[in-house]
């Protein structure tokens, strides 16, 4: 026999053991309870009277609990409304004196004091900012965040941006610019930037300015008033800045059919 055969036996004979000595356990008990019932007296009819007097003035001396409900509402049990019936009574019809729920009261009186802080805090003393005000705070402190995110030099994602800009002439710079304007800006800028939907790019008048910062901006989050796509999230900061680098590379070139000049001269 391996030992997990004798492991199986041992458990199950533990287990008969524990079966029998369970039954044997609950006839004993069995047998206890069996004796004391017979051993216990029936009351007669003068001491279950008795015990009743006794528990009727045991419960007449018990103070009713009020439930928790009923303590925070203001409410009054059934077995009290005829403490609260009014004086007068119409077509047989009686009212009851009802109190306001405590906590209307509560609220009632607090909607009070709130009102009063909140008129010495905005109005009287002028400690806190209206909504046109917060408004304006939360506008100059994102544009503020912004700057300082674009200008940290640790962000690899903000490492080119349009405050940091500078213009560039390197050869591979210009020549990946001009791939991505190929792709992306010939059909309103033409083939060679001379204008078609959109204005001459190789002239010295610039709608938003000539600047390389200026450019790159433009480029970037685009002029939706007037057609012109933000370019942010379908490219890099870097290609940004190489597409704003060919276009300043572009000026003075004059190509065939240039369009007609558009905005302020740049010098």
């Amino acid at each position: 026999m391996s030992y997990a055969d004798l492991l199986v036996v041992i458990l199950i004979i533990t287990a008969i053991i524990i079966l029998a000595v369970a039954l044997l356990m609950f006839r004993l008990i069995k047998l206890y309870a069996n004796g004391q019932l017979n051993s216990m007296p029936f009351p007669s009819a003068e001491e279950k009277e008795k015990r009743r007097l006794e528990e009727a003035a045991a419960a007449a001396l018990r103070v009713p609990k009020v439930p928790i409900l009923n303590r925070l509402m203001g409410l009054k049990p059934l077995s009290e409304e005829k403490d609260l019936v009014m004086e007068h009574t119409f077509d047989g019809i009686a009212e009851l004196d009802n109190p306001t729920p405590r906590w209307f009261m509560v609220l009632f009186y607090g909607s009070i004091i709130f009102a009063l802080g909140y008129l010495f805090h905005y109005e009287v003393l002028g400690t806190g900012l209206h909504q046109d005000e917060e408004y304006a705070a939360e506008v100059a402190q994102a544009a503020e965040d912004k700057l300082a995110f674009l200008a940290n030099p640790a962000n690899a994602a903000s490492a080119v941006n349009e405050n940091n800009m500078e213009q560039s002439k390197d050869a591979a710079v210009i020549a990946s610019g001009a791939a991505l304007f190929a792709t992306r800006c010939t059909p309103c800028h033409g083939e060679h930037a001379e204008g078609i939907v959109g204005p001459n790019l190789t002239d010295e008048y610039w709608l938003h300015g000539g600047g390389v910062k200026d450019v790159f901006k433009v480029i970037k989050y685009g002029v939706t008033e007037k057609g012109m796509v933000a370019w942010e999230k379908s490219l890099s900061a870097q290609q940004i800045a190489d597409l704003t680098n060919y276009v300043l590379s572009l000026q003075g070139s004059k190509p065939a059919n240039a369009k007609a000049p558009q905005g302020d001269k740049q010098p």
